[in-house]
């Protein structure tokens, strides 16, 4: 089976990818490429794919990472039905929900000792 996933390439502390179609079973540093389909730099948000070449490899069942996905999909390309698209929304389950602030009982505010000195 295929996949579209991104191959790190770049410098050190400043990595860029290229968007490349390999076997499943290969990892994507030492694996070999089918095709290299583009490049893209996280840095600058700037995608540059080879659009015939990656529709051409979506027809034929190759399975899109979630990252590439959402290039492609910002690069206009249409998916197909069986690809499934990451939500938006980010929602991170809270591991200890009794321990929030927002969960405690309320604490009463310290009453000030505000006694006048008793006078002889």
């Amino acid at each position: 089976m295929l996949v579209i996933r991104l191959q790190r390439a770049g410098k050190t502390h400043y990595a860029t990818y290229r968007v490349v179609v390999q076997d499943v079973r290969s990892t994507p540093s030492s694996g070999k490429v089918i095709a290299y389909l583009g490049s893209y730099n996280p840095h600058i948000k700037e995608a540059k794919i080879n659009k015939d070449e990656a529709e051409k490899f979506l027809t034929n069942g190759a399975h899109p990472s979630p990252r590439v996905v959402r290039i492609l999909a910002a690069e206009g390309l249409t998916m197909p039905k069986w690809v499934k698209t990451p939500s938006t929304e980010r929602q991170r389950a809270i591991r200890n929900p009794e321990k929030l602030r927002r969960n405690q009982p309320k604490e009463e505010p310290a009453e000030e000792a505000t006694e006048a000195p008793a006078a002889e």
